[in-house]
């Protein structure tokens, strides 16, 4: 079967990775359907993306207001629509929410899941790729993180993406016809080269980025930079950064995986540059691209954050052909472009 006669459903589409995954899919020919709440997203960012693929490939696009948690969302997708593959972008990501409010976490990452599952396998759907994080690895005893490393999530959300590995592995094992790629995630940045498409976050960002950006264009004052005393180079923080149009290239190369291997199982892979960047480089190199001063406030360390992590990215590299293109520079170039064009994100200013 050809790419453009397969039909993808992606949950959770109109968040920052989904929608630059699916404008990837999109030029790859594959028909897209997105189940998406809006929790964290806005309707605007479909309508980009639309705009970004043209009227042709806008077509293969279709839009689903849904909740995973309400099982009947799925019910009536599915029983309309044969889905070749799913990818699993929907679910809460915010580690410092997650450790106030366990619960919201439990409820929308495990329950909206699980019920993904019963209605895949009910319409016999069973190839899925799925977010996963890198928060997986906690504070790793070595770095760079392999993938059969021991596990160890450090906070309430890394804990929903470690079970649900476990409970994808779980899935598989009893029933072998399943094929799931799980991709973990390092630190995803930048936008869209267009400017149109990028990460907008609603109330005050939990992630370096975007909050630098906002930063930048004078939505808030300054940046807290959580932890200054780490063992490192600088004392801040360090983490592998990766591009959001590599991380959604990393899905496409997953997708083509899941179509032409017969063995998968369920396989874990690490998408991020191999590369650890510290904070404060990370506010040099956006700075450099900016021109723009980025006043920073040192804060204490925050609970749950490890000093250094980083991929090993060997295996993307030699199983999914797969390998980041991107440096820091481009993402901030990137980043700036998308922030510079919409200091509002997909809104006018409030």
């Amino acid at each position: 079967m050809a790419l453009h006669d397969r039909t993808i459903l992606v949950t959770g589409g109109a968040g920052f990775i989904g929608t630059h995954t699916v404008v990837q899919l999109l030029s790859e020919g594959f028909t897209v359907w997105i189940i998406d709440n809006l929790d964290n997203s806005v309707l605007e960012a479909i309508e980009r993306v639309r705009d970004l693929v043209g009227a042709e490939l806008s077509r293969k696009l279709h839009f689903n207001l849904g909740d995973l948690r309400n099982k009947a969302d799925l019910e009536k997708l599915f029983s309309q629509t044969k889905f070749d593959a799913v990818i699993h972008f929907a679910g809460l990501k915010a580690v410092g929410e997650s450790v106030v409010n366990p619960r919201r976490y439990f409820d929308n990452n495990l329950i909206g899941t699980i019920n993904l599952y019963e209605i895949m396998a009910k319409y016999n759907c069973k190839k899925m790729v799925f977010s996963s994080s890198a928060t997986v690895y906690g504070q790793p005893e070595k770095i760079p993180c392999v993938e059969d490393f021991n596990l160890m999530a450090m906070n309430p959300y890394g804990r929903t993406k470690l079970f649900l590995e476990e409970i994808a592995c779980d899935i598989q094992k009893a029933e072998p016809d399943w094929k799931i790629i799980l991709l973990r995630y390092f630190n995803p940045v930048g936008a869209h080269e267009s400017g149109k498409l990028g990460e907008d976050p609603k109330g005050i960002p939990n992630n370096l980025m975007p909050y630098i950006q906002q930063v930048a264009v004078g939505r808030l004052p300054e940046l807290n930079v959580y932890g200054h005393d780490y063992p490192t180079r600088d004392g801040s923080a360090i983490r592998d950064y990766i591009h959001v149009m590599d991380l959604a290239d990393g899905h496409i190369a997953a997708l083509q995986k899941l179509f032409i291997s017969e063995d998968i199982g369920c396989t874990a892979y690490n998408l991020g540059t191999g590369q650890g960047t510290s904070v404060l480089e990370m506010v040099a190199a956006f700075e450099k691209a900016s021109g723009k001063k980025i006043p920073i406030k040192l804060c204490p360390r925050r609970a749950g954050d490890a000093t250094a992590v980083y991929a090993s990215t060997e295996k993307a590299a030699k199983e999914l052909g797969w390998k980041a293109k991107y440096g820091i520079a481009e993402m901030c170039r990137d980043q700036w472009k998308w922030a510079s064009n919409n200091p509002w994100g997909y809104h006018s200013k409030p």
